[in-house]
């Protein structure tokens, strides 16, 4: 009986350290989508900022995803903030400082931007308010459709988001300072 239970005890063991969570700003070697992410995410096309100008009535008809850095947050309609984005590329492996210690990477976006659009989010607690809020320079993965309606500063379009993701600054890399570090 006793046998059984140390083999138990392994088992759960080994399962443990075999479930290290990601976390909310995705501590891993390469990217991990939250699970709500993934079902946000689900039949979603990555944005592409040219087939979006050539085909905009295609585009609207289903769910896009993307990633940007906030070059500006106001106040939008019904509560929600307006985030001009910059659109990034996700990068295929994350930044580490120490191979051995996951807690070391930071998810990585690419520092050339493709193109701007607008997000309409609503933000929930800390992300709206205090010190890790959404503001200038935060990443951002939105999950959205593309509406009719455009930027009336710059005629970007505007993403109504269904499921956004947030990186306070600090707690991502743009790939220009990842330079000399590699997975």
């Amino acid at each position: 009986m006793r046998i059984a239970t140390l083999g138990t005890l392994a088992v759960l063991a080994t399962a443990a350290t075999g479930c290290h969570s990601a976390g909310p700003y995705g501590h891993a070697p390469r990217y991990v989508e939250l699970s709500e992410e993934t079902t946000a995410a689900a039949g979603a096309r990555e944005y592409d900022p040219v087939m979006v100008e050539r085909q905009p009535d295609e585009w609207r008809k289903g769910k896009v995803t993307l990633f940007g850095v906030v070059d500006s947050r106001t106040p939008g309609p019904g509560g929600q903030a307006m985030l001009k984005l910059s659109v990034r590329r996700l990068e295929q492996y994350n930044t580490c400082q120490n191979q051995q210690d996951e807690d070391s990477c930071r998810v990585t976006v690419s520092d050339k931007d493709f193109g701007s659009v607008y997000a309409l989010v609503q933000l929930r607690g800390d992300d709206d308010v205090g010190p890790r809020s959404v503001g200038q320079r935060s990443l951002l993965r939105i999950v959205g459709s593309l509406g009719q309606d455009v930027s009336p500063t710059d005629g970007a379009p505007i993403l109504h988001t269904s499921f956004y993701r947030h990186w306070p600054v600090y707690f991502y890399v743009a790939r220009a300072s990842a330079r000399d570090t590699r997975p």
